[in-house]
C-alpha cells in the first residue's frame, strides 16, 4: 500500500474519533506540533528504524510529548506504534491538517514577495483573494521572502501558481528576444 494511502486513511480515522469526542481542535493543534516535531532529523530516525522496538518509541512519546498532548492523541500514536505504523507519523500528520483544512474549508495560501509586506498590504491581499470567489473566506497565509524575484509577487493556492514577479517577466523578454522574427522558423 502506498505511503499516501495509508496516512489518508489514518488521517481520516482520526478525524473521525476526534470529532465524535468533541477534540477536533485540540488534536488539530497536537497534529501540528507533531509535524513541526517529525521534522527533526533524530526523530525522523527514530520513528522509522525497524530496530527500536515499539514499547520503547511509546515510552518516548509520554516522555516527549505527555504533558503537551491530549490523551486521545496519545492513544493513537500508541496505537500507531503497535501495528507498526509510527515511521508514517509524520505523513499521517501533514494528510491530518490538509484534512482538517478541507473540512473548516480553509484555503492556504502562500505569498513571495521580494521584501516583507506589511499588514495593510496582507490584509488588501486578503480581501481581494476572498472577494475574487477565487478562495474560502477563511484564508492561512503563508508569506515567504526570496530577494531573488526582484520585485513584484509569488501567489500560490490550491495547485495554483500566479507569478507576477519582476523576474519571471524579465525571463519571459529574454525568450522573446531569442526567437528571431526574421527567419522562418519550421
Amino acid at each position: 500500500m502506498s505511503v499516501t494511502r495509508i496516512a489518508t486513511r489514518y488521517a481520516k480515522a482520526l478525524i473521525e474519533l476526534s470529532q465524535e469526542q468533541g477534540k477536533l481542535e485540540k488534536v488539530h493543534d497536537d497534529m501540528k506540533m507533531l509535524h513541526e516535531a517529525a521534522k527533526n532529523r533524530d526523530l525522523h530516525i527514530f520513528l522509522k528504524s525497524p530496530v527500536i522496538p515499539a514499547d520503547k518509541k511509546i515510552a518516548a512519546f509520554k516522555a516527549i510529548f505527555g504533558p503537551k498532548m491530549d490523551e486521545l492523541t496519545l492513544t493513537y500514536m500508541n496505537l500507531l506504534a503497535n501495528k507498526g505504523r509510527e515511521g508514517y507519523l509524520s505523513e499521517i500528520s501533514a494528510q491530518f491538517i490538509t484534512q482538517y483544512k478541507f473540512l473548516k474549508q480553509i484555503t492556504s495560501v502562500k505569498v513571495t514577495t521580494a521584501t516583507p509586506m506589511g499588514e495593510d498590504l496582507l490584509s488588501d491581499l486578503r480581501h481581494k483573494l476572498v472577494s475574487s470567489g477565487a478562495t474560502t473566506a477563511n484564508l492561512d497565509i503563508e508569506t515567504a521572502v526570496d530577494p531573488d524575484i526582484i520585485g513584484g509577487f509569488i501567489l500560490e493556492f490550491d495547485n495554483k501558481r500566479y507569478d507576477a514577479s519582476v523576474s519571471h517577466k524579465l525571463e519571459e523578454l529574454k525568450s522573446q528576444f531569442n526567437k528571431n522574427l526574421y527567419i522562418k522558423e519550421f
